[in-house]
């Protein structure tokens, strides 16, 4: 997608244009920033304070992508992005895996030993645990990871540091106290690229990916019948997981990716029997298989 992105994009003036423009959660040097310039180098990276704000811009125009965060591979799925998806009026059109490096910066001239506290995101926070306990280090949670890089860079305080990408390390001016703080190797966030308008991907060319959400029927072995007909007809399932949406714990929904094009055969029948025993089926996105997929199942 970004070669495509690249050859499109020759010529453009992304700040004024905003179909040359890529919305993200958080502030510039944020690890969606770094995703967004990965896969859009010449997108110009539309700050949002929210998860609402950046589906927003695209809705209203004001960007052309919207870059969203769905899970990390240590830290799990991040927070209330499934209630979300559903409602944002977008609908995703690809996929990007961005191996996540945590690096500990600090205000310049602070050292490794003086460091007391560590501002970051939860989620990071979450992904160098290990490290953080075992330096006795007290976290110190803030809305994204590039704002505590901005926050640590205005106190000018020795004894804090943050929990941050390089390329926040660059934008506020922060030394590297520690690289690669992580707890687990080959820690990796999956990004949706999410639009105003869905496409309908060759699946002769590449691999599909179809994301969609669905709320069985309140009778017993709803979900194991209709989740059968993947099943039977040979359609693998790569994620499904479920959250409640009422007070009293009795609704849930469930969110998944399954491999396939909604036109086959084999999947069409499938998302049929899903839809016998559902009492709602939301298709959410059709769009290309990352290549990242093969080379993380080859190893």
């Amino acid at each position: 997608m970004s070669e495509t992105a690249a050859s499109a994009l020759e010529g453009a003036d992304a700040e004024t244009d905003p179909q040359h423009r890529i919305a993200f959660q958080g502030t510039h040097g944020a690890y969606s920033d770094m995703a967004c310039r990965m896969v859009f180098p010449n997108y110009a990276t539309v700050p949002c304070p929210s998860f609402e704000d950046t589906f927003a811009a695209v809705r209203e125009g004001a960007a052309r992508y919207a870059m969203i965060p769905i899970d990390n591979s240590s830290a799990g799925r991040v927070a209330d992005i499934h209630h979300l998806l559903p409602e944002s009026g977008l609908h995703i059109v690809g996929e990007h895996f961005q191996p996540v490096n945590h690096n500990l910066l600090g205000a310049p001239g602070a050292t490794l030993d003086g460091i007391r506290k560590v501002h970051s995101h939860i989620q990071a926070l979450s992904q160098c645990r290990q490290y953080l306990r075992t330096r006795g280090l007290q976290p110190v949670v803030h809305a994204d990871t590039a704002g505590a890089a901005a926050e640590v860079a205005e106190r000018g305080d020795p004894a804090e540091a943050a929990i941050a990408s390089r390329l926040a390390a660059e934008i506020y001016g922060l030394d590297f106290l520690a690289s690669d703080i992580e707890d687990l190797e080959h820690n990796t966030t999956r990004f949706l690229i999410m639009a105003h308008e869905p496409i309908d991907p060759d699946p002769e060319q590449s691999p599909v990916v179809t994301s969609l959400v669905f709320r069985v029927r309140s009778v017993p072995a709803a979900l194991y019948k209709a989740l059968g007909g993947f099943a039977t007809n040979g359609v693998n399932i790569t994620k499904l997981e479920s959250y409640i949406l009422d007070s009293r714990f009795n609704v849930a929904q469930f969110y998944a990716d399954v491999e396939g094009h909604p036109d086959n055969r084999l999947v069409r029948l499938a998302l049929e029997e899903l839809g016998f025993f559902s009492r709602e089926v939301k298709i959410l996105g059709v769009y290309p298989a990352s290549p990242f997929r093969e080379g993380a199942e080859a190893g």
